[in-house]
């Protein structure tokens, strides 16, 4: 084979390879004109309202008594989304100070961090979770068996 030739085809199946990837990459990012971003953001209140119906329909389910009310209160409060906000990401005129080697130690800082309040808050649920199911009878906890088992660890995501 002449060499311009390979070079040809060797260029097209990258380009192609590169818009392929691309494609790839970029798929799904623009649905009913909106960017992905926008999809996957819900509103807060409407997330709040969902996570008080769902847990209405749990402990409804479950008939909480007066006695369970308390680890019931602990459960929801430890089950309840933390909320976001501004601190959790760096500033960027800050970080753009930075040398690359500094920025990259700064964001590792941040990462652990952000881990570490992760670990926190996974456990707090574990404990308040384990809490609540010690105080449920036999027949509550089979029921909470079976509504736990069926969010599948995504809590509650239907998608999954």
């Amino acid at each position: 084979m002449k060499t311009p030739f390979k070079s040809l085809i060797i260029a097209s199946l990258l380009a192609g390879a590169g818009v392929s990837a691309f494609a790839y990459k970029n798929e799904g990012a623009m649905m009913d004109g909106k960017p992905r971003a926008e999809h996957r953001r819900m509103d807060p209140a409407k997330m709040e309202e969902m996570h008080a119906k769902r847990n209405a329909d749990l402990k409804a389910k479950l008939k909480i008594t007066p006695a369970q009310e308390g680890a019931w209160t602990a459960f929801t409060t430890a089950m309840k989304p933390p909320a976001r906000d501004a601190q959790q990401r760096p500033d960027r005129a800050e970080l753009e100070k930075l040398s690359t080697p500094e920025r990259l130690d700064k964001m590792r800082a941040l990462r652990t961090q952000h881990m570490g309040d992760m670990q926190a808050a996974m456990a707090k649920r574990d404990d308040a979770t384990k809490a609540l199911y010690a105080t449920l009878s036999p027949e509550q906890k089979k029921l909470f068996d079976a509504e736990h088992s069926r969010k599948g660890g995504h809590r509650g995501s239907k998608h999954h």
